[in-house]
């Protein structure tokens, strides 16, 4: 009902706008003494609804229009509708068009005053403009009107933003230089010529830009805040997107409103020849791919750390010496920052780096040399996200060395003894595993160092998650715990990723402490995982392994479905089991205890589906579902509810009651269906790779119940 009435409102606030528009154009027809009535209160509507809610293209033409051609509106009211022209959407190449047809002198063109603020206009809503290339084909007719003094300060702004090397010719260069001494070198047409400068630094005379320039900052950047916000309303309103997203294939230039970094340089190709091709000159994906193999380097290559466009090139074109000048500039950084305040400088840094690890899917060595260092004198907090980040992009290298200088320095800043700190480094080493998986699945070669390094990890993170599992033993500490073996079971699985490495189990008291936990999710996950990791024993050749490293692994599933399936929970005596770790005399115990209650149950069947303070209520729930089921088909009678827990003899009891028989293997099966329909299908998965002879069970019930 709320989206209606939002949908509402905006079609009367479009029609509204329409209105006035229409309201005041057909005003502007008329001379004031004709219309009867002041235009003022429908312009300050127009420019109240424009700055609440954008203008829509179809708006924007007829505003346009009105603007550009002969009135009877006065200066102020136009003034008033160009200064709040807020686009909802992207902007027209004809609107484009209209505006710089209407600049320069002559009866029928707009006042001076107006075309300047047109130029102010078109500068700010550059980055919105759905054709570029309209304004670049119009880059003759625009220098052309330098002459003009009341709008050189905006057309030399503009040209600015549009300036590429074929449109800097001699000719051009020699009327800037002339109109700039005529002028007394006018700081806009200095900013201009420095542009100019950028693309033939040999040509032009160094003394004609030394002095003050034009910064061509933004004009109004509250008027620039105001105009995105319009937009993503706009986009959210509509349910789609209406903002262009980054060109990648264009060089990145800082926001003009002096927002961003200077720490990283811009790409420019200051020693560029007349044939030659610069990234600058770059402006789609057909112009990259047409002149990759000729495109020149740009000064300073640094730049590739903040420049997707450098980072295309690299990638594609690679140069050692180009990875080289960026090593040296990277480490002569990183000693910068040992001597100098290592927080105060380094936020900006990071974000470049990690822009470049995240496209470039690369993590050169430069790097893991500037982490070493850096992580001696890191407080551990400031940009921690971003470092995490960035370091779980590292390459699978000899894991001693990732130890001694990153995962070390790591955890000695990032641990405060506080169980945030341990599991932010848990979602580390995951995500790190898991780029890692990604890395093995693409490649066909083999290594010994690949193996080893993913086990010695994975048994490093082994302590760290028994330590965890004991220190906080939650639902969402284990689901972070499961979060990572997931991903270790993954490994293990996978056929192909399983030649890489050594199959590496989590510690026994991992995997009973988890399942004895408080969520049925958790044990239905870690039944998952175990289940994924038997396929990959099953796949992987005895003789890699030891037989006790097996059986410590066939315990866990012994005990597990001791406890689910078998009603023999703790048991000592069954071939491989483990009694969950739990020692004899404590289960002497605990049973005397159960036994004094009178339950009607021994400690052994407590953790059966029936019982399971975690699997119980799904099992009557599903009981129940048959029992409905059963009625409404007239297969019995039922004057009461099974009252549960369900039991092998309570079954064969409630069948001569009520005339309704399941069997026990039949009810046990139902329930491994049900957990699956409730989306915890860990528990069915491994009891049926476990005991294999329930497979046969299900398919003979199937079978008879089809017929």
């Amino acid at each position: 009902m709320m989206s209606s009435h939002q949908d509402d409102d905006d079609f009367r606030g479009e029609a509204d706008i329409r209105d006035i528009i229409s309201d005041v154009v057909q005003a502007s027809k008329l001379t004031a003494k004709q219309r009867g009535s002041s235009i003022k209160p429908s312009i300050e509507n127009l420019a109240s609804l424009s700055y609440d809610k954008g203008i829509l293209p179809a708006d924007l033409d007829q505003l346009v229009d009105l603007i550009t051609t002969p009135s009877f509106l006065d200066q102020a009211s136009l003034g008033s509708i160009v200064r709040n022209l807020y686009p909802a959407t992207t902007v027209s190449d004809d609107v484009i068009i209209r505006v710089i047809g209407c600049l320069g002198h002559g009866k029928l063109k707009p006042s001076l005053a107006l075309q300047g603020s047109l130029l102010k206009w078109l500068v700010m809503v550059y980055h919105i403009i759905q054709k570029q290339a309209t304004l670049s084909r119009s880059y003759s007719v625009l220098f052309n009107l330098l002459d003009t003094a009341a709008i050189r300060t905006q057309l030399c702004h503009l040209l600015a933003l549009i300036t590429r090397r074929r449109h800097v010719r001699p000719f051009r260069i020699q009327a800037l230089l002339s109109l700039s001494r005529q002028t007394g070198n006018d700081p806009a047409l200095t900013g201009l010529l420095r542009v100019f400068k950028d693309y033939y630094p040999e040509i032009i005379v160094g003394e004609a830009t030394r002095g003050k320039a034009s910064a061509f900052k933004h004009p109004d950047p509250q008027w620039r805040e105001r105009l995105d916000e319009i937009q993503r309303a706009h986009a959210k309103r509509r349910m789609e997107r209406t903002e262009r997203p980054l060109d990648a294939f264009r060089v990145a230039r800082k926001r003009t409103n002096g927002k961003g970094s200077s720490l990283v340089p811009e790409v420019h190709t200051s020693h560029a020849t007349e044939n030659s091709v610069t990234l600058e000159e770059i402006e789609n994906v057909e112009g990259f791919v047409k002149k990759l193999e000729t495109i020149e380097l740009p000064n300073q290559l640094i730049a590739v750390l903040g420049d997707p466009l450098l980072q295309k090139l690299l990638v594609l074109r690679p140069q050692s010496e180009a990875h080289q000048r960026a090593s040296n500039w990277l480490t002569s950084y990183g000693q910068d920052l040992m001597i100098d305040d290592a927080s105060a400088r380094s936020g900006d840094i990071f974000e470049m780096l990690k822009a470049y690890v995240s496209n470039t899917k690369t993590f050169p060595r430069v790097f893991l040399a500037f982490f070493s260092e850096f992580l001696k004198i890191w407080n551990g907090h400031d940009s921690q996200v971003l470092i995490l980040d960035i370091l779980s992009y590292i390459p699978i290298l000899n894991f001693q060395e990732l130890s001694v200088g990153i995962f070390e320095p790591l955890e000695a800043r990032i641990l405060d003894d506080t169980v945030n700190s341990q599991l932010l480094l848990l979602k580390f080493f995951t995500a790190l595993l898991q780029r890692w998986t990604f890395f093995l699945a693409s490649t066909d070669q083999r290594s010994a160092q690949t193996s080893a390094t993913i086990a010695d990890l994975i048994t490093h993170v082994n302590d760290l998650c028994l330590t965890l599992v004991q220190t906080s033993p939650s639902t969402s500490t284990h689901s972070g715990i499961l979060d990572f073996y997931e991903q270790t079971a993954v490994i293990a699985s996978d056929r192909k990723l399983a030649t890489h490495t050594r199959i590496i189990i989590p510690p026994s008291p991992l995997v009973y402490i988890i399942h004895f936990g408080s969520s049925p999710t958790t044990m239905s996950r870690l039944c998952a995982i175990l289940a994924r990791y038997k396929e990959g024993f099953q796949q992987a050749s005895r003789s890699e392994y030891a037989a006790e490293y097996i059986n410590e692994f066939n315990g866990f599933l012994m005990d597990i479905c001791n406890c689910l399936w078998r009603s023999r929970a703790f048991n000592h005596t069954d071939t491989n089991s483990h009694g969950c770790l739990v020692p004899e005399e404590l289960i002497q115990d605990l049973t005397s205890y159960i036994d004094r209650l009178n339950m009607g149950g021994s400690l052994s069947t407590l953790f059966s589906l029936s019982y399971s303070p975690l699997l119980g209520l799904s099992a009557i729930s599903y009981f129940r579902e048959w029992e409905n089921g059963e009625l409404e088909r007239g297969t019995g009678e039922l004057d009461s509810r099974h009252a549960g827990p369900v039991t092998r003899t309570s079954l064969k009891t409630f069948a001569n009651n009520s005339g309704l028989s399941i069997s026990w293997d039949e009810y046990r099966l139902g329930v491994l269906s049900y957990l699956e329909k409730e989306g915890m299908d860990g528990v069915g998965r491994l009891m049926f790779n476990t005991m294999t002879n329930l497979i046969k069970k299900r398919s003979s019930m199937e079978l008879t119940t089809s017929t």
